[in-house]
């Protein structure tokens, strides 16, 4: 509601300095070799995480959070795009190989894997786990004129 405070010349150059550098290139806190990657690629959106062998999630992007809206958050551009944020800080947190996950029918699976592996990490197996329904919906009631 106030106005902005300004701050002397020492503490800018300190806070200048650290605002420079990523998320993605600093050093994770977290060593991992070995991770799942888990996509899940609908229509709409495509989101994806990282975990541990264990399931414990340790990082995670999507289309929407970087910044895409609308139709283009269910591209395949759009999806490489998570699919190259998430190698970097994959690759900054040391993982050598990956296993993936694959859920859903949208247009971003095989991009974002791609994308993925551009950065060097190598693919162990990749498994779709796209649910199918058995029986499907039950159908609309006769209409009534």
């Amino acid at each position: 509601m106030g106005k902005n405070r300004l701050v002397s010349n020492s503490n800018t150059q300190a806070v200048e300095g650290s605002s420079k550098q990523s998320s993605a290139v600093k050093s994770s806190k977290r060593k991992l070799d070995v991770a799942v990657l888990h996509v899940q690629a609908t229509y709409n959106n495509t989101t994806a995480v990282l975990t541990d062998e264990k399931g414990n999630a340790v990082f995670s992007s999507s289309s929407g959070a970087l910044g895409f809206s609308g139709a283009k958050k269910g591209t395949p551009f759009a999806a490489a795009k998570v699919g190259e944020v998430l190698g970097d800080k994959a690759k900054a947190a040391g993982v050598r190989e990956i296993s993936v996950v694959v859920k859903g029918v949208g247009s971003g699976r095989e991009s974002i894997i791609r994308s993925f592996s551009s950065k060097g990490i190598g693919i162990t197996r990749i498994v779709d786990e796209t649910p199918v329904p058995h029986n499907g919906p039950k159908p609309p009631k006769p209409r009534r004129v």
